[in-house]
This record gives C-alpha cells, sequence and structure tokens, in this order.
C-alpha cells in the first residue's frame, strides 16, 4: 500500500460515476457495482501483490502487479476494510466473470484497466480528478474548473475529441467519446501510454506543427493522414504570458468541427492556463481569493482596489457585468448542471476577453469584465451573451436567460451594473419576456412593471381588496373569474379576442365579466380599476 496515500487522503471525494466520467474509455471500465455509482472515493493506493493485505474506507484500489485471478484477495481486502473500488488488469477477457462475482460478494466496485495502460497514468489521472474535489461538498462531482470537465466542455463546442496534454506531451486530461471508432491511433496510444507514441510525435515535429505551437497564440491546423492513422486535427498553446504550459488538441471525429471551433479553442486555452499555473505553482488559495474577491465586488460588500491590486487590473477602465441564469428553476438547477454552466460561460467569454472574471453568486453565474476598450458597446456584449445562452441551448440543452448589465466608468461602479443585470433576469423570470438576453433599454417597460408587481407582493395593504377576493372566490371554487378579467384587460377589451385566447364563446367572456363585478363591485369601466386590477391579478398566487 502507498503510504502516503494513506496518511494524507485527499479532503474531499468524488463518486464512483464522476470518477468514470472523467477516465472512461479507453483507459478503465466498469464491471460491478454493488454499492451502485454513487459510491464516494476519497483517496488513491497502490497494492502491490507483497504488500500486507490492507485497505482505506473509500480508497481506490489499484492492483498492480495483481492480473486476473491474482486480483481476489484485493477485492476481498477492499469490501472488508471499506474500499470503493478496487481497479485490476485483465489477462483473458473470460476472467472478467470471474472478477465481478467475487466483487459483488465482497460489496466492492470493480474496474478493468486496458493492459496497454501504464499505471503510473491511471494514478496520476485519479489523483488529478481527486484534487479537482471542490472543498466541503463531498461525491457531488467536479468543479468547473477541473481539466476533464474543460475538456468535455471544450468537445462539445468544437464537436471533436479533445486531450489536454503538458509541453511533454504528456496527458493531463481528455474529453469522453462514445464511440472508439472515432478515436484515431494518436489519440487511442496518447492515453493509453499517458504521452504521445515517439513515431507520432516525430512527424508533428516534422510539420513544424510544435515550432508552430511554441511560436504563436493561433490555432493550428494539421491535416488527416490515413496512411498513418491520423485524422484532422487542431490545436492550440496554452501560455501563461510568453511561457507555453501545455496543449489543447482537438481531433475531428465521424462528423465536421463546429463552425466556431477556433473561437472555442481559444477561450479554452485561457481558461486552462489558470489551472495549470495553479497546478505548477500550487496557487489553489489564490484562485479561492480571485473568486471571493470578484463576489465580494460584485455584491458591493468589498471595494474595487482589493481586487484590482490582486489581479493588476486598471480600476479607471471601463467594466460591466453579465448575468445569467436558468429562469423560473434556477434555485433548483443541481450542482452539476451550474458547474457545467459556469465551464461552457468561462470558455466563450475568456475567447472573447482576456480579463473575464467568472463566478457564482446564490444561484446566479456572473461575468465581471474589467479593463474593457474604451469604444465597446452595449450590441457588443449582448452579442456575448447570446452566443453563450445559444451554446447552452445547443450543447447543454439548457435554456438559459441572460442580461448585460450597464457599461460602468471603472471597477468601482461595478455593483452598479450588477444591480441592472439582476433588476433584467427578475423581469425575464417574473413577467415571462421572450427574448434569451436582453439589456435594459430592450425591456426598460417589463422591468419597471416586474417591480411594480414585487412591491406589491411585498405590501398587501397596498393591494385592493375587492381583487384579493376575486383571487379567493376563484381558489374556493375552481373558477376562471381572474383569468378571464386579466385575460380581457390585456386585450385591451375586445372581446372577441379575449374569447379566443380562452377557447370560450364571447357571450361566456361577457357573463364572466359581469360575474366578477357583480362579486366585487368593481367597476371595468373606471380606467383606475382597470389599471389596479391589470398589476395586482399578474401576482403570483400565494403559498
Amino acid at each position: 500500500m502507498d503510504p502516503a496515500a494513506a496518511a494524507a487522503p485527499p479532503r474531499t471525494g468524488i463518486s464512483l460515476r464522476q470518477l468514470l466520467m472523467s477516465l472512461g474509455e479507453p483507459l478503465v471500465e466498469l464491471q460491478a457495482a454493488p454499492a451502485g455509482l454513487d459510491v464516494e472515493i476519497r483517496s488513491v493506493a497502490l497494492l502491490d501483490p507483497e504488500d500486507p493485505p490492507r485497505a482505506h474506507p473509500g480508497e481506490l484500489i489499484l492492483a498492480i502487479g495483481a492480473r486476473g485471478r491474482a486480483a481476489f484477495p484485493a477485492l476481498r481486502v477492499g469490501g472488508r476494510d471499506g474500499a470503493a473500488a478496487v481497479a485490476v488488469k485483465l489477462d483473458a477477457p473470460g476472467q472478467a466473470a470471474a472478477l465481478t462475482e467475487t466483487a459483488v460478494e465482497a460489496g466492492v466496485a470493480l474496474l478493468s484497466v486496458r493492459g496497454e495502460a501504464r499505471w503510473e497514468q491511471v494514478d496520476a489521472l485519479a489523483r488529478a480528478a481527486l484534487e479537482s474535489a471542490p472543498e466541503g461538498r463531498h461525491g457531488e462531482g467536479l468543479e468547473e474548473g477541473d481539466l476533464f470537465a474543460l475538456a468535455q466542455t471544450t468537445a462539445i463546442l468544437t464537436g471533436g475529441i479533445v486531450s489536454i496534454e503538458d509541453t511533454t506531451n504528456r496527458v493531463l486530461a481528455y474529453s469522453r467519446s462514445t464511440d472508439s471508432d472515432e478515436v484515431d491511433d494518436l489519440r487511442r496510444l496518447s492515453i493509453l501510454g499517458w504521452q504521445g507514441p515517439e513515431a507520432y510525435l516525430g512527424q508533428l515535429r516534422k510539420w513544424g506543427v510544435f515550432q508552430r505551437l511554441r511560436a504563436s497564440d493561433e490555432v493550428i491546423r494539421i491535416d488527416s493522414h490515413p496512411e498513418l492513422g491520423i485524422r484532422r486535427r487542431l490545436a492550440v498553446a496554452i501560455r501563461s504570458g510568453e511561457r507555453q504550459l501545455g496543449t489543447i488538441w482537438v481531433q475531428e471525429g465521424s462528423a465536421p468541427l463546429t463552425e466556431h471551433s477556433d473561437q472555442a479553442l481559444l477561450g479554452a486555452a485561457r481558461v486552462a492556463a489558470l489551472h495549470l499555473v495553479r497546478r505548477r505553482r500550487e496557487l489553489s488559495a489564490d484562485l479561492t481569493l480571485t473568486r471571493t474577491l470578484a463576489a465580494g465586488l460584485l455584491e458591493g460588500s468589498t471595494g474595487p482596489q482589493p481586487l484590482a491590486s490582486h489581479l493588476a487590473l486598471d480600476a479607471a477602465r471601463p467594466a460591466a457585468v453579465l448575468g445569467f441564469s436558468c429562469g423560473a428553476a434556477e434555485s433548483a438547477a443541481p450542482e452539476l448542471t451550474r458547474a457545467e454552466v459556469s465551464n461552457l460561460i468561462s470558455v466563450h467569454t475568456a475567447a472573447r476577453h482576456r480579463s473575464a472574471l467568472v463566478t457564482q453568486v446564490d444561484a446566479r453565474i456572473y461575468v465581471l469584465l474589467p479593463q474593457l476598450p474604451r469604444s465597446i458597446d452595449t450590441g457588443t456584449l449582448r452579442g456575448w451573451a447570446q452566443a453563450i445562452t445559444e451554446a447552452a441551448r445547443l450543447h447543454l440543452g439548457l435554456s438559459l436567460c441572460g442580461s448585460v448589465g450597464c457599461i460602468v466608468p471603472g471597477l468601482g461602479e461595478v455593483p452598479d451594473s450588477r444591480r441592472e443585470a439582476d433588476r433584467i433576469l427578475d423581469a425575464m423570470v417574473t413577467v415571462g419576456v421572450t427574448t434569451t438576453v436582453a439589456a435594459l433599454p430592450d425591456i426598460q417597460a417589463e422591468v419597471l412593471v416586474s417591480e411594480v408587481l414585487a412591491l406589491l407582493d411585498a405590501h398587501p395593504e397596498m393591494r385592493d381588496p375587492r381583487l384579493t377576493a376575486l383571487v379567493t372566490h376563484d381558489s374556493r371554487n375552481q373558477g376562471q373569474l381572474a383569468e378571464t378579467v386579466l385575460t380581457y384587460l390585456n386585450a385591451f377589451g375586445d372581446v372577441r379576442a379575449a374569447a379566443a385566447e380562452l377557447h370560450v364563446h364571447p357571450n361566456t367572456l361577457r357573463y364572466r365579466i359581469r360575474r366578477a363585478e357583480e362579486l366585487t363591485g368593481l367597476d371595468l369601466n373606471r380606467p383606475d380599476q382597470r389599471l389596479l386590477a391589470m398589476l395586482q391579478l399578474r401576482l403570483p398566487p400565494a403559498g
């Protein structure tokens, strides 16, 4: 057993499901999961056949040197001591059944590792996935900054198959592929062998790919070479200043890459740079501080100077805030969904503005755009937000609302931009605006109506008791009088139009209007009562 792993397990864990989502094919395959896929993995340990047979709760045991039936002791020990999973290599396909039966009896998950894979690669990637788990949220999955999640997001946005490598061509993370036929030899051998095979790397050097990556920030294109088992590729350098930290590779699968692959790849490289810097310099605390300072500035609890000093930002340059919400269900959106959205937003905004900061406050995700060009306008920012909501719809199947806060003179006024972004999102949720992205001038009236409704909702004493009684009457009698009145008023008194919307005869609508007036004493011929009814009847039902 690896003593370092046993003595200092990671502070948080991830589920077996998330580990499989990160590593998956072609590295490991699930053979058995008797406790389900939500079992928590908290550490990784290497178990050699000569080691004492022991394990720790929540461990992923890598049974090195114990192929096939020789792994039975590791499975039994893992089950006895509460390990989460055991990974083994199989000598022959027929061994899987016997090992699976033993794993089920022991109550421990069984993973089979491809024979060509190197144990140090499995160990390194599993630990990288664990180290990315957010503090205090055991088993809930990978945070938006994790390289595996970034690779998957980039794959979605480009339509390709992604791997992230360091400058020695060692694979750090990769996207999942559901079709093994789409994966070419270079990618498959790179993942299984931890780094690109020398024969292929030699060809890339011969074509000048690595030289161009060292010299340029641009996306590099590599044509397909069927005779070498290489499909078409895009590549971009990951940089911190002038220093190259690694490379993102996108291999084309059976379908062509998307139209905006280059832009998505540039954004992914800038996001990846933040996390490779963190790895090299162990700056996780620094990134946490950045998020804390950004959230504090957005909320108005922290001034601009701490964030400006921390990131060397020009506080006197224009700034703005973009806000994003999952709409009426934003508070119910699962944490993993918000992480995927945050990752997508990070890639898109980083491609357009190098200094963009993405942070979450409560259920909403905000993009802080500091030191903007003085020539930028709201229309440009609206276009950025529109691209994000369209990508969320296409790639995540999510209806995202976006808002563009006002462009302010400097970081000190950022809370004003955030408040405006929130006003717009509130209106989009409350009054059902049809557009997915808006700035305040686009929906000024809807925002003001939303705020008047919020005022009425918070102050019952400001409401007309006759209208309250009408809603109560409908609730007790399963009536539709209040709905009919509101539809009639929204149609400006056009009986036929209102009746058509409610799918009733015009005479039925006339009867309901008279009945509502008789029950309440309202006179809908009076403009003031019509106005109040239009507002109050839009309030959400109590409870």
